[in-house]
């Protein structure tokens, strides 16, 4: 079966800004999941912020393996309850893979705890990626480096947690870099953070680019069967202990009565 794979797109500067709808005239998510599409072993459909529950209802989720997500002018219109829903699915196991200025949207910050905050500057430099984890699947089949004529600076300091890996790290003309490629684990998912991709330049229509996106669909895809209720915390009783042991002390809870949270 392919890996079913939602691109969510914000979809809001290809409708107000010309420039962005020149450059993606059917959006940012449909060039994305076009893009993916090209690989057999993936199978891509889109969501935006418009439909109801940003199309990305309970159902959708639980059986989307791998989900992408872009956003940039309207993270604050994102429902906390959509976001939460998105990140129970991570702690279950669905992949995520977080775009561009997806790394300020509220899933991406619920998700590593921090500010992921970054310096950043729209002057259309050259950015030039360096591969630092050469036998890494998310890098198979690219060259060292690679280069995109025109793209806006993210600069460190990164407020993000360290990762698991660095894949990616990024140059810019202006003489900046920053960690472009990040892998986390939350719970049973594999999370992935992914720089390029500011709208008004054609980034996924490169096809440097739209080889890492195949890549990274295929790494955060987890076969094994979804975790039903990955915040779940029983209340273990005595007489269910691995080892026979014998109730003592003082008790704050009766016995099967939910714990604080």
């Amino acid at each position: 079966m392919a890996i079913r794979t939602v691109v969510w797109g914000e979809n809001v500067h290809e409708h107000k800004n010309r420039i962005v709808a020149g450059v993606y005239p059917q959006g940012m998510h449909q060039t994305i999941a076009d893009a993916l599409n090209q690989d057999d072993a993936i199978e891509a459909t889109t969501a935006t912020l418009q439909e109801p529950e940003h199309g990305l209802p309970k159902e959708r989720l639980a059986r989307t393996d791998v989900l992408l997500w872009w956003g940039h002018a309207a993270h604050g219109d994102v429902q906390d309850e959509v976001v939460e829903r998105v990140a129970e699915a991570v702690w279950g196991g669905m992949g995520l893979l977080v775009l561009h200025s997806g790394h300020f949207s509220k899933i991406f910050k619920r998700l590593m705890g921090a500010p992921c905050n970054l310096t950043w500057r729209e002057a259309g430099e050259k950015e030039r990626l360096w591969v630092t984890s050469r036998n890494h699947p998310i890098a198979a089949g690219l060259p060292d480096h690679f280069e995109l004529e025109q793209e806006e600076m993210y600069g460190e300091p990164f407020g993000v947690p360290e990762p698991l890996e660095t894949v990616f790290v990024s140059w810019f003309q202006g003489g900046e870099v920053f960690r472009s490629g990040l892998t986390y684990k939350r719970g049973a998912g594999s999370v992935f953070y992914f720089r390029p991709g500011h709208e008004t330049y054609p980034t996924y229509h490169d096809a440097n680019v739209q080889l890492v996106l195949r890549n990274a669909v295929k790494w955060a895809y987890n076969p094994a069967p979804r975790q039903a209720d990955p915040t779940k915390a029983p209340n273990v009783p005595v007489e269910a202990a691995l080892e026979p042991i014998q109730e003592r002390g003082p008790k704050l809870h009766h016995a099967g009565e939910e714990g604080y949270r």
